[in-house]
């Protein structure tokens, strides 16, 4: 039986996302053709089409049965996490060939890592990269060619682009394929420990890069759970992987049966095959649910507050952080992984992964197990583990308990009884705060401002110990209008030691922290943003501010808030790392607490 909160809080997204749902589900409807999308192109543009294809290929191409599969990556060898995709395409070419379908390397798209770029001016374009790898997938896309979609991408703007943009093309089936995460490392509680040694000035750099190289070491995803573990997490659930996808790593036979049975899969799932299954029906307010529950229910990215708005918004549907808030308050806390815990997602897949976290929230009425899928008729069959019998991949139960209860636990004995993110909101505007991380005994937080409008002014501060007492530090103009929304995450140290020496400390912020938001209570994506005009442009130095996690409270405790002038501002136009060429985005973007996007 479903859950009641989970049931109000669906029916309450489809009703207030009816008229726009509707018109987009008329759409893609209209958008399907009889027979291959191909079908209507004419000779001259068919014949370019398949002009560089090989013999069989072409004659394939010219007929109306076989079905033509675009693969659109994010591959480069510069990041660990898409270098394996290297050799995705042929062998998914050579997978769909042997199942009697066609296949083309239809585009590419961009991919910037958040770790390479943190504190750097190239942050300023992340956020809006997603948005850029949307429209690049809508262009490779574009061509009329296609009967259904391979996207290959993991990392953390990449994979709700990719979806944004299929979703575009709603009336096509699409298949996100992952490339799975590298081997263990560095343990993290020593790296976090060896970071804030640093931001305490008691070890030097190279030491420092020693402990990130044995934490960052080889292909594939870095194995924290930040946004790009949380994407794959979000992708099983919402139905987009096959089951059991997420976790399996590169390079190893499992991973290429999986990739192999996506190419295959995807065919029967085309509106040529048995099992028609288009991505503008898949993702229905069901999925997004699902999504928002499974998020909550591990601790995942802050960033999925901004993404799964985003994408929600591409299939005509409106959620919420109202949504979130209310499905945390219902949904147990079932990992500790970093960093919310010192495990990393391989010890999460070795303990059940996705098939044991699946069956346990479907058996609390937690899931919509009737949502529909790309790997079986509904999310009922992703309570199963991929395994090889013989060379064949095969689907076993998940586990019936949990192989390691400080790693990944029953939903009878949760590690908290509500989820990993709440709504504050107040005279400072709305916000989110990751709470899994935040001891309880330090979410509740009353102490004077201390105000900056960039993260390097609040470095320099720490630097000279003029915050070592209990501080609310308030970061603004760091919002998606002010610079794009950048990630903050060089403030986590310096804020964690002045926690660590017994001070109460919290960060209030309209930019972003992302999945590795840490031990320090952080109100982040400040919504309206200051440079907005919302009311963290008035806050000023020694205000007192009080943010209650648990009770949902953000305020500035002074009473002519709204009487004063804005103070500071946002930098300007910018210019270097490409960051002008982003200057129109950085005009339209919506708010964060509508996804933050540049496209409505």
């Amino acid at each position: 039986m479903t859950h009641p909160v989970l049931a109000r809080v669906t029916e309450r997204i489809a009703a207030r996302s009816a008229p726009r749902r509707a018109a987009y589900l008329r759409r893609i409807a209209g958008a399907r053709t009889a027979g291959p999308a191909r079908g209507g192109l004419g000779c001259a543009n068919l014949a370019h089409g398949f002009a560089a294809c090989g013999p069989l290929e072409k004659l394939q191409l010219r007929g109306d049965v076989t079905p033509n599969i675009a693969i659109v990556s994010a591959y480069n060898d510069m990041l660990s996490a898409h270098q394996p995709l290297k050799d995705y395409p042929d062998r998914l070419k050579a997978a769909i060939a042997a199942a009697g379908g066609t296949a083309q390397f239809a585009g590419g798209v961009p991919a910037m890592c958040d770790g390479i770029t943190q504190g750097r001016a190239g942050m300023e374009l992340s956020l809006f990269s997603r948005d850029v790898v949307a429209m690049a997938t809508a262009v490779a896309l574009s061509h009329d060619m296609f009967d259904g979609a391979l996207l290959l991408g993991v990392c953390d703007k990449i994979v709700p682009g990719l979806v944004i943009g299929a979703l575009a093309f709603g009336h096509l089936p699409a298949i996100l394929v992952p490339a799975g995460p590298m081997a263990s490392g560095l343990p993290n509680g020593e790296k976090a420990r060896v970071r804030k040694r640093f931001a305490a000035g008691e070890i030097g750099r190279a030491e420092l890069l020693e402990a990130e190289a044995a934490s960052y070491h080889s292909p594939g995803t870095c194995t924290f759970y930040g946004t790009a573990n949380s994407n794959q997490l979000l992708m099983e659930v919402m139905g987009l992987h096959l089951p059991g996808a997420s976790f399996v790593p590169p390079g190893t036979p499992l991973r290429d049966a999986l990739t192999d049975a996506a190419g295959r899969r995807v065919l029967e799932i085309t509106d040529l095959g048995g099992a028609y299954t288009p991505v503008g029906e898949l993702l229905d307010e069901r999925a997004f649910a699902n999504a928002v529950v499974a998020l909550l229910a591990t601790g995942g990215s802050t960033n999925h507050t901004l993404h799964l708005v985003a994408m929600a918004e591409a299939a005509g549907l409106e959620l919420t952080w109202d949504d979130f808030d209310e499905l945390s308050r219902a949904t147990p806390l079932l990992t500790r992984l970093y960093p919310n815990g010192s495990a990393d997602v391989n010890h999460f897949h070795a303990a059940g992964g996705t098939a044991f976290l699946i069956g346990e929230l479907i058996d609390a009425g937690l899931l919509h197990a009737d949502a529909r899928t790309v790997g079986g008729a509904t999310l009922a069959d992703y309570r199963a583990a991929p395994s090889l019998d013989g060379g064949d991949l095969v689907w076993r139960p998940a586990l019936a308990e949990s192989g390691d209860r400080a790693v990944l636990r029953p939903v009878r004995e949760p590690f908290d009884e509500h989820g990993g993110l709440h709504t504050v909101d107040g005279n400072l505007g709305r916000a989110v705060v990751k709470v899994s991380a935040v001891d309880p005994g330090h979410r509740l937080i009353e102490a004077p401002a201390r105000v900056f409008d960039s993260q390097e002014a609040l470095q320099e501060a720490f630097a000279a110990g003029e915050l070592d007492r209990d501080v609310v530090a308030v970061v603004r103009f760091q919002g998606p209008r002010a610079n794009g929304m950048p990630e903050l995450h060089r403030l986590t140290p310096p804020l964690g030691v002045l926690q660590d020496r017994g001070h109460r400390v919290a960060l209030v912020t309209d930019g972003r922290m992302s999945g590795a938001s840490g031990a320090v209570p952080a109100a982040i994506h400040v919504s309206p943003e200051a440079a907005a005009g919302g009311p963290l442009a008035r806050v000023r130095d020694g205000d007192v501010i009080r943010l209650d996690a648990d009770k949902g409270l953000l305020e500035v405790l002074v009473p002519d808030l709204d009487a004063r002038e804005p103070d500071g501002g946002a930098p300007g136009d910018t210019f270097g790392t490409g960051r002008e060429l982003f200057r129109a985005f950085r005009r339209v973007v919506g708010p964060a607490e509508q996804g933050a996007g540049v496209f409505s």
